[in-house]
């Protein structure tokens, strides 16, 4: 007696969630701009921070965040010889406390996570998949940290 994987349906190659590539291009194009969000909202959670140290720490995530947008402006460009276009303006949201900060930046590194490995699962194996990989990781890693710097802040550990 063989059992359904619910994860999986028609092939055991192809998981429910897949997405086409088309669509995983267009999440690069969305992820483009929430990458420069991010890097923007993190400029002013640095300015809040209440200490050199964990400046730092939202410094480098904050580089990051430069360095994952540059991967997804060149995979655009690799994959359809177009730049990407269309990216809006928009200013961040502002920063009301720097906990508050931390938490919707926590909040915000998990959701990525998520938008990223929809992305994954659209592109064919290979350097743009291993680099959205490289990319999922770096953005757990962001969560961690911010959630040490959310635990250090609500107990008084600064």
């Amino acid at each position: 007696m063989y059992l359904i994987n619910p994860y999986w349906h028609r092939s055991a190659f192809t998981p429910i969630w897949s997405i086409s590539t088309q669509q995983a291009l267009e999440l690069i194009r969305e992820a483009v701009q929430g990458e420069r969000n991010d890097e923007l909202f993190y400029d002013q959670l640095i300015r809040l921070a209440p200490n050199p140290e964990q400046a730092s720490v939202i410094a480098s995530i904050r580089n990051d965040e430069r360095g994952h947008n540059q991967m997804f402006r060149q995979m655009y460009r690799d994959l359809t010889g177009y730049e990407v276009t269309g990216v809006s303006n928009e200013q961040p949201e502002q920063v009301k406390s720097y906990i508050a900060g931390l938490q919707k930046a926590f909040e915000g590194e998990l959701s990525a996570v998520e938008k990223y490995r929809k992305i994954w699962f659209g592109l064919p194996s290979g350097i743009y998949k291993d680099t959205v990989y490289g990319i999922i990781l770096d953005e757990q890693k962001h969560a961690a940290k911010y959630n040490n710097l959310l635990i250090r802040n609500l107990t008084g550990q600064h």
